[in-house]
């Protein structure tokens, strides 16, 4: 049975879930209850001089929605105020946080530090992308810390964690890393998509830069696209701003819009997602067919007292084995009727995928059971749905199975 860990306390001020309604609020001069949406690409100035002064910095304002526009600028402050960070900035998708916060740091020569278990797009980044550049990747299995101070005994530019891991749900030590890392001259910087603001807050874990699919949790209903990375004000600004301004892996305003809407009540949605993920990981381990679950809240999670230290509540995603490989779990998923196969997760609607043929196809089969991703492995991101229709649904496909 999955224990569940009181809150960490938060700093005096505002809650999570008056800066997840209230945070970074704008409003123009008609004083509009819901945040305004400005879809415009350009902006006009009152005098060539302004235009001048804006571009110089001189001056506050916008200038070009690739450079920033004022719905997603509410958005980038609510995401700041979510993590107690100094700044963030929009991006169009995950990956592209991702890649920005990675590309605008390193140069040929630099070195990167990973955990081994990732998400199959951000293998690729570090696998094939960033090599071709002269980056060196240093991969290491991220559940053991000798193996990290191995690999940091030698300088590095930075260190990469998913926690908990996609789909493994593998737990970092994210304190015992950072602190590793920072001594090695690296910034850490955690994937926190898994956990999101309302479960784990890396940055006062001694991460240095947070990155996000906004796509999962943030917007939770499966619309649109975006992401997010946070980290410092002069990290974002000397670095981050200049790459994104002049790459352009920009955060629509529509987008924005959407995502701004959707933080109102990620905490609720996360905490309940949370509360029927326990359950349903409960209820799958007595079935008969399931060789394994990995859920962090569980007790026989190899990681679960960690898990429980730094985070307040144990996630949406179940992952469990099946017997029989991938052709018992293909049975199970043509078979169930309320869970829908999808690649997605975070959203209100429960999904399952099967990695090894999906999200994580790509990585040879050898790689994959070296990260733990076998034949029979499913991901299930756990939704709203009623929790007795969700486990009737996963009955009848498992018997079926």
């Amino acid at each position: 049975m999955a224990k569940r860990t009181s809150k960490p306390a938060r700093a005096a001020g505002p809650g999570l879930r008056t800066l997840s309604v209230h945070g970074g609020v704008r409003r123009s001069q008609f004083g509009e209850t819901s945040e305004a949406l400005f879809l415009t690409s350009g902006y006009v100035y009152d005098s060539p001089e302004q235009a001048e002064g804006r571009f110089k910095g001189e001056n506050e304002g916008f200038i070009y929605s690739r450079f920033g526009n004022p719905t997603v600028s509410m958005f980038e402050d609510r995401m700041a105020a979510l993590e107690g960070a100094e700044a963030a900035w929009g991006t169009a998708t995950g990956m592209a946080a991702v890649f920005a916060a990675l590309a605008c740091q390193v140069k040929a020569g630099d070195r990167i530090v990973a955990a081994r278990a990732l998400f199959g797009s951000n293998r690729y980044i570090l696998d094939e992308i960033l090599p071709r550049w002269g980056v060196k990747v240093t991969l290491v299995d991220g559940r053991d810390l000798g193996a990290w101070a191995k690999a940091l005994r030698r300088p590095a530019k930075i260190v990469f964690v998913e926690s908990p891991s996609n789909p493994t749900l593998e737990i970092i030590d994210i304190a015992a890393v950072a602190k590793l890392g920072h001594a090695a001259g690296a910034r850490v910087i955690v994937d926190n998509v898994f956990a999101t603001p309302v479960l784990q807050q890396p940055l006062k874990l001694g991460a240095d830069i947070i990155v996000y699919s906004a796509t999962k949790h943030i917007d939770g209903q499966g619309r649109v696209l975006g992401g997010a990375v946070l980290g410092t004000k002069e990290f974002c600004d000397k670095e981050l701003k200049p790459f994104i301004r002049n790459t352009g892996p920009s955060l629509s305003p529509f987008n924005a819009w959407v995502l701004l809407k959707g933080l109102e009540t990620l905490a609720l949605r996360v905490e309940a997602s949370s509360k029927a993920a326990a359950q349903i990981a409960d209820f799958l381990a007595a079935q008969k067919g399931v060789e394994r679950v990995l859920y962090p809240g569980r007790a026989d999670h190899p990681q679960f007292e960690l898990a429980a230290k730094q985070m307040s509540a144990f996630g949406t995603v179940v992952t469990f084995d099946l017997k029989g490989g991938k052709a018992a779990a293909f049975r199970m998923l043509r078979k169930l009727k309320l869970i829908a196969i999808s690649n997605n997760l975070g959203d209100a609607k429960s999904l399952i995928t099967h990695p090894a043929t999906t999200t994580h196809q790509r990585l040879d089969p050898a790689e994959r059971q070296r990260v733990g991703i076998g034949e029979g492995l499913v991901r299930l991101s756990v939704g709203l749905e009623d929790v007795a229709d969700l486990e009737r649904d996963l009955a009848q496909a498992l018997a079926g199975a």
